[in-house]
């Protein structure tokens, strides 16, 4: 999906909503556990419920590598039912040395190879450049950096000040995770590189939009971690708009009844009605 077919998306339903699928089998309806699948049960019916409302799906792969090959197959399953005109999010925050990232790359983009298809991947950067190129090999395909999280753990590293004797910009200390920032757009445009900015740190928006004006931002946090979309609408979109922003336990999670699919719906659809008044106040 190119970053204009996103735009489109996002201009036809009034949205930019991506909605998490972290689908834990130990939180699903109880009655869906005499489907012969019962992840892909709940996220189908996730899906078919919250579309109209939705640009994007994540699934956290992590839910479904716990379970081994059964998840796979779900996950597969997820990928294959998602519409096509929604933009797909592998969240694996993977990164590694280029060999492995190839590979790594290949899961996630290579459909011949694992059965996947995903429009992008998360991709930490720790390691470097070669640990992020692998995934930019294929062709049309997204990475989206993890540069600011929203987890308190994010302090240890991200907001360390950093001294780059390299860099061209005219201040030399800068935090890390604004090097990241800077650093990465030596590897691909914001026609394939995205960002994961966490939305409780929406006091840092600002900043982040001098040095990435054009990428979209992939932003988790919003509802149930109790980060503000008003504030990060305000400060993080772009006349593009440029945001995705995430909600996932409060919307799949919202009910655990038999009417868990018109619960997410009814929240996704709450979302929506926000996400359509501050696209014509701040686009």
């Amino acid at each position: 999906m190119t970053k204009q077919q996103l735009f489109e998306q996002i201009t036809q339903k009034n949205s930019y909503l991506c909605v998490g699928l972290d689908t834990d089998i130990k939180k699903i309806p109880s009655h869906l556990l005499k489907e012969k699948d019962p992840i892909f049960e709940f996220n189908r019916q996730i899906i078919d419920s919250t579309a109209e409302f939705a640009v994007a799906y994540k699934p956290n792969i992590a839910f479904y590598e716990a379970l081994g090959a059964k998840g796979w197959e779900s996950l597969q399953r997820t990928i294959e039912y998602i519409p096509k005109e929604c933009f797909t999010i592998a969240d694996a925050k993977r990164g590694d040395i280029g060999n492995t990232s190839g590979l790594y790359a290949r899961t996630f983009f290579d459909k011949s190879s694992s059965g996947l298809d995903f429009d992008s991947v998360t991709v930490a950067p720790y390691m470097g450049s070669d640990s992020v190129m692998p995934f930019l090999e294929f062709e049309g395909k997204w990475v989206i950096l993890l540069a600011l999280t929203s987890n308190s753990g994010g302090d240890d590293f991200q907001n360390l000040q950093v001294h780059n004797t390299k860099s061209s910009v005219h201040y030399s200390e800068k935090s890390l995770y604004e090097q990241v920032i800077l650093t990465s757009q030596k590897w691909a445009d914001s026609d394939r590189m995205m960002y994961v900015v966490g939305a409780t740190k929406a006091d840092k928006l600002l900043k982040i939009r001098e040095l990435a004006p054009e990428h979209f931002l992939l932003v988790p946090g919003v509802g149930a971690q109790g980060g503000s979309l008003e504030e990060v609408s305000k400060y993080g979109m772009n006349q593009q708009c440029g945001l995705l922003v995430n909600s996932s336990r409060a919307i799949i999670y919202a009910s655990s009844n038999e009417d868990f699919a018109q619960v997410a719906a009814n929240e996704a659809k709450k979302v929506q009605q926000e996400m359509e008044k501050y696209l014509q106040l701040y686009s």
